[in-house]
C-alpha cells in the first residue's frame, strides 16, 4: 500500500509540472486526444494550437498527444478539472458524469439534424452547457462534429417507428438508449463494438447504429445492407481548455484562444463532412441500400416515454430540454 501511494503522489506531481509551463515568458499547453494523428478532430486541434501560437507571437505554443496516450477519457476531463491537462477534444457523452447539463445531447433525436445542432450549440444552447461545464472547471471553446448515429440492419429499411418493432439492435450500454429501441418495440441488446459484425452476421442481432465512418471502417455494411438515416443521436464534441489554465491567460490571449478555438469548430466540421461523405460513397458502393427519413416527428412522439423518465430524475434539466426542443 505504501509502495502504491509513493507511485501515485509521484506520478500526480510530474503530471502537474507537466502542466501549464512557463519559461522565459512563454507558455506551453498540453492537449489529449483520444483519436488517431489522421483524423478530423486530430486535425482541428492542430489548427487550434498553431493559430494560437501564431497569433500570440509563440507567447503560448502546445502539443497535442493523439491515440490517447495521456490516459483515458474521464481520466483527462478529472486532470482538466485540476489544471493538469491545458486542453482537449471530449465526447459530451461521458463528461455527463461530470457536467449534468451535456446529458442533455444524449437524449434521442433531441436536435433535429446535424445543421440543427450546430446552430443550437453556437448559440444559447451551447452557451449554457457551456456554463454548466465552467462550474466544473472546464472552458469550452468550439463545438465539434462527431457525426449523426443512423439505424443499420439486416431485415428492411426503417423508415418509421413500426419498422423498429421485433428488430434486434445493438446498442451502447446505457439506459437512455436501450429504452430508446424499446420505446419503439425493438430488442435492445448492449453489446461490446467489436462483438458487433459477427453478431449480424450470425444473426445474434439484426443490426447496431452507428455514424457513416464507423460503420463503414468496420465492413458492418458487408453484413448490415440496410442503412437508414434516422439520425437519432447527434452527440456533438467540445474542444475545452482547463479553467485554471484560461484564468491565467490575458484578456488579449483569452480572445485569441476562443477565436482559435471556434476557427478550429468550423474546420474540423469541413473535414468531418468530407469523411463522412466518402465513407456513404463507400457503402453505396459496397451494395448498402440508404434510405432517408422524410419525417422524423413519429419518432420524436416515440420517444415520450424516454424524455419523462430522464427528467424525472433530473428535474434541473427541464429548461434546458425544453430550449433544445422548441427552439425555431
Amino acid at each position: 500500500m505504501t509502495f502504491n501511494f509513493r507511485t501515485t503522489s509521484l506520478a500526480l506531481a510530474s503530471a502537474v509540472t507537466l502542466g501549464l509551463a512557463s519559461t522565459a515568458g512563454a507558455t506551453e499547453m498540453r492537449g489529449w486526444n483520444i483519436h488517431v494523428e489522421d483524423y478530423p478532430v486530430s486535425h482541428g486541434m492542430e489548427a487550434f494550437i498553431s493559430e494560437v501560437s501564431e497569433k500570440t507571437g509563440g507567447e503560448i505554443s502546445g502539443k497535442v498527444y493523439h491515440n490517447g496516450v495521456l490516459g483515458s477519457q474521464p481520466d483527462a476531463i478529472e486532470q482538466m478539472r485540476l489544471g493538469v491537462m491545458d486542453f482537449g477534444v471530449f465526447s459530451l457523452g461521458p463528461m455527463g458524469q461530470s457536467v449534468p447539463e451535456t446529458n442533455v445531447v444524449s437524449l434521442p433525436f433531441i436536435f433535429a439534424s446535424v445543421p440543427d445542432m450546430y446552430r443550437l450549440m453556437d448559440g444559447e444552447v451551447g452557451d449554457a452547457i457551456g456554463v454548466g461545464m465552467e462550474a466544473k472547471g472546464i472552458k469550452a471553446l468550439g463545438w465539434y462534429a462527431a457525426g449523426a448515429r443512423s439505424f443499420y440492419n439486416s431485415v428492411r429499411p426503417i423508415n418509421t417507428p413500426a419498422d423498429v418493432e421485433g428488430l434486434k439492435v445493438r446498442v451502447m450500454s446505457n439506459d437512455l438508449f436501450v429504452k430508446m429501441v424499446e420505446s419503439m418495440d425493438g430488442n435492445a441488446t448492449p453489446m461490446a463494438f467489436g462483438e458487433v459484425y459477427q453478431s449480424i452476421k450470425t444473426g445474434v442481432v439484426d443490426g447496431a447504429e452507428n455514424n457513416p465512418p464507423s460503420y463503414e471502417s468496420t465492413n458492418h455494411f458487408e453484413v448490415a445492407k440496410y442503412y437508414s438515416l434516422t439520425e437519432h443521436l447527434i452527440i456533438p464534441e467540445c474542444l475545452c481548455m482547463s479553467l485554471k489554465t484560461w484564468e491565467k491567460l490575458t484578456p488579449e490571449q483569452q480572445d485569441i484562444v476562443m477565436t482559435a478555438g471556434r476557427a478550429s469548430a468550423e474546420h474540423q466540421r469541413e473535414l468531418w463532412a468530407e469523411r463522412e461523405a466518402a465513407s456513404m460513397e463507400a457503402v453505396t458502393a459496397g451494395g448498402t441500400v440508404v434510405n432517408t427519413i422524410a419525417d422524423k416527428a413519429p419518432f420524436q412522439e416515440a420517444m415520450t416515454p424516454v424524455y419523462e423518465a430522464f427528467l424525472a430524475a433530473n428535474p434541473e434539466l427541464t429548461d434546458l430540454v425544453n430550449m433544445i426542443r422548441n427552439a425555431e
